[in-house]
């Protein structure tokens, strides 16, 4: 357990960029939309939001990503092993997650409280992101922010193990999958349907369970790559 703490506290070495950079992101993303909605009518603003809290989450992937292929040959430089690095890598992203949900709860709690920052804008929870519950809400921000962090440590040992041959061949591949789905889903005219599974399902199972379940997938598929990899 010491050295998988060892190897979660490698991710602290570049602690400015690892956990500063999403918020910068996120913070520029924040202020661009409080001056755009400022700007606008207040009939013409949108109370559903506006989705910029996600550059935050995919900010966190490519950092995560980052950390793989920067950290892991000093993991092993360490005397660390792969599934020490690879625990103490999954180790910070879960702490990081969960951080981040508190501190984007307070931030929602703060949003709330202020009537959108006094200009009606829902940028921390927009929607039905905003569950109203302060502990639950720590969860639906924390799991997928644990997805995110987990596909790009997924990303990032595809990349150290297949290298850029990997990378193009895995995008190829997920934008083949994702063509032959919108052609069958379409052809069998279930667009419907599909607009009916996302209405229909919880916040809760989409933004928790959901992300919950395919970041274990994710993460398991990824320790097996991790095993051959080369620093």
């Amino acid at each position: 357990m010491n050295r998988t703490l060892v190897a979660a506290r490698l991710h602290a070495v570049h602690a400015l960029i690892a956990l500063g950079i999403p918020w910068v992101v996120v913070g520029s993303s924040f202020a661009i939309n409080l001056v755009v909605w400022a700007a606008l009518p207040a009939d013409a603003r949108d109370e559903g939001g506006t989705g910029g809290i996600i550059s935050l989450y995919v900010t966190v992937a490519i950092v995560f990503l980052q950390a793989v292929t920067q950290l892991f040959p000093m993991a092993l430089g360490l005397s660390l092993s792969r599934r020490t690095f690879y625990l103490g890598t999954l180790l910070a992203a879960a702490v990081q997650s969960l951080g981040y949900g508190v501190l984007l709860t307070l931030l929602t709690l703060v949003e709330n409280g202020t009537g959108g920052w006094g200009l009606g804008l829902s940028f921390w929870a927009p929607g039905p992101v905003d569950v109203g519950n302060p502990a639950l809400q720590v969860l639906v921000f924390a799991a997928p922010m644990f997805l995110a962090a987990s596909l790009g440590v997924g990303l990032g040992v595809v990349l150290k193990r297949w290298g850029q041959i990997g990378m193009w061949t895995l995008g190829i591949v997920l934008l083949l999958a994702g063509g032959a789905a919108v052609a069958l889903i379409t052809w069998r005219g279930g667009w419907p349907a599909v607009g009916s599974f996302f209405l229909d399902t919880s916040v809760v199972a989409l933004l928790l369970v959901g992300p919950a379940v395919v970041a274990l997938l994710v993460a398991g598929a990824s320790f097996l790559g991790l095993r051959r990899a080369v620093p």
